[in-house]
């Protein structure tokens, strides 16, 4: 593997982490000042940016996608992997910050 794929894969496993667990601590602050709780919140936070975190961690566009599909019809299979690298990395990076908001508030999704 490129060592530019390897450092663009560590990167969206970090983005994604790092919206998760930034954004909803940043919300648990918000509500712990307007009186809410704050655990509860920074966990209810943490499930509504998931997909954001992903979204950002690929580029916020649709260009991912764009890239695969050019790339199936064009019949490049190693631009296709590296897309899906890509997409699953971005989210293992939501799912270890889920795990860790999971951890840190003790609450379990219903779902």
């Amino acid at each position: 593997m490129e060592r530019v794929t390897l450092v663009t894969l560590i990167i969206a496993f970090f983005v994604a982490f790092g919206v998760i667990v930034g954004g909803s601590i940043i919300g648990g602050i918000g509500a712990f000042l307007s009186g809410e709780p704050p655990l509860h919140w920074i966990f209810i936070v943490a499930q509504r940016l998931k997909i954001w975190a992903i979204a950002a961690a690929i580029g916020g566009t649709f260009d991912t996608i764009n890239n695969m599909e050019r790339s199936f019809l064009s019949g490049s299979p190693d631009e296709i992997m590296r897309q899906f690298l890509w997409i699953f990395c971005a989210l293992g990076g939501a799912q270890a910050g889920m795990e860790v908001i999971n951890w840190l508030t003790q609450e379990r999704s219903s779902l």
